[in-house]
């Protein structure tokens, strides 16, 4: 049976995105993106909502652009190899492969995916990710923190979920980021 993983990078006050949506404090640096990509390379379907899927969608030609790093065109490849599912009531069309859309979020069939899986799936993006705690699905935890306090904005934790965590790993980066894995306990 499949995990099924939420990871985020934060402000270390637990935001994403600040008040007014900017989130251009987050770009991971070298080091730390080259282990998110270690992360990310298991990964078999990510979980998208609307907002977090056109954030990422820039990911499905980005290993054309001449000027990315190898560290980046490693995660467009990691990204294009992954199936994506993008819950949206409003979004007409997609504009990557190997994506569908869900007009909600059903948590049983969640459930059946990841029992049917043989590789693990994320969710992405606070939203969609607090439907899947609420309805009980988030194994794991991947949380990255930016050395940085935002003030305000878009939680990345869900405020009216309680759960009980082991915490499996840290690291620190040169960077000053750190980040947690945790899972989930009964």
């Amino acid at each position: 049976m499949a995990k099924l993983i939420y990871s985020s990078i934060a402000s270390l006050d637990g935001y994403v995105a600040d008040e007014d949506g900017n989130f251009d404090w987050a770009p991971p640096d070298e080091e730390v993106h080259a282990f998110v990509n270690d992360l990310e390379r298991p990964i078999g379907t990510y979980l998208y909502g609307r907002r977090m899927y056109d954030v990422m969608v820039n990911w499905e030609n980005a290993h054309t652009f001449a000027d990315q790093r190898p560290v980046m065109r490693d995660f467009a490849e990691i990204w294009r190899a992954a199936d994506k599912i993008v819950y949206s009531a409003t979004l007409a069309s997609v504009s990557s492969a190997k994506t569908r859309i869900e007009r909600e979020f059903d948590p049983d069939a969640v459930r059946e995916m990841k029992a049917r899986a043989n590789r693990d799936i994320t969710v992405g993006g606070p939203e969609l990710a607090a439907q899947a705690f609420e309805a009980g699905l988030v194994d794991e935890f991947h949380l990255f923190f930016v050395p940085v306090l935002v003030g305000g904005g878009t939680s990345s934790l869900p405020a009216n979920v309680r759960l009980n965590l082991e915490l499996l790993d840290e690291r620190r980066f040169r960077s000053g980021v750190v980040h947690l894995h945790y899972r989930t306990r009964p």
